[in-house]
């Protein structure tokens, strides 16, 4: 049975037109923030994943179900209703939970989903933390995906 092919892939979009476009002004400007960061943490050069995830780096993964395809390692989305951060990709292995509970519990007010951590604004939550937790997944990332 064929799979369906991923819908979100590196593309040749312009990162800051992307950004420039973002309605709310805060959030336009905590996505230039968050573009700052993951570029200085990362190392990596930021690309659009679709027509709205900034990413940066890349790796292929393959699921026990046979679906397989290539994601950025990280990356942010400054979307409508919060900044959606992926962050947490490699982060909920069982060798990294203590460590991802801990920067989670001094990040300030969050929700999260399996790979991804919704806040509302960047200026509610620990910056110094969030740097950490970008680190600290970029680490394990690298060691999952070398």
């Amino acid at each position: 049975m064929a799979t369906a092919e991923n819908k979100t892939k590196e593309n040749d979009g312009d990162v800051t037109a992307f950004i420039e476009t973002v309605e709310h002004e805060g959030r336009r400007q905590d996505a230039m923030e968050l573009l700052d960061m993951f570029t200085s943490i990362t190392g990596e050069e930021p690309k659009m994943w679709g027509d709205s995830i900034v990413g940066f780096g890349s790796y292929h993964y393959k699921y026990d179900s046979g679906r397989e395809g290539d994601m950025c390692r990280s990356g942010f989305s400054p979307r409508k209703q919060n900044l959606s951060l992926y962050v947490l990709s490699c982060t909920s292995e069982q060798e990294n939970k203590a460590k991802q509970t801990e920067l989670l519990e001094r990040l300030g007010p969050h929700k999260r989903g399996s790979a991804c951590l919704y806040v509302t604004r960047l200026d509610r939550i620990d910056r110094n933390v969030l740097a950490e937790l970008i680190a600290f997944d970029k680490e394990a990332m690298d060691k999952k995906y070398p």
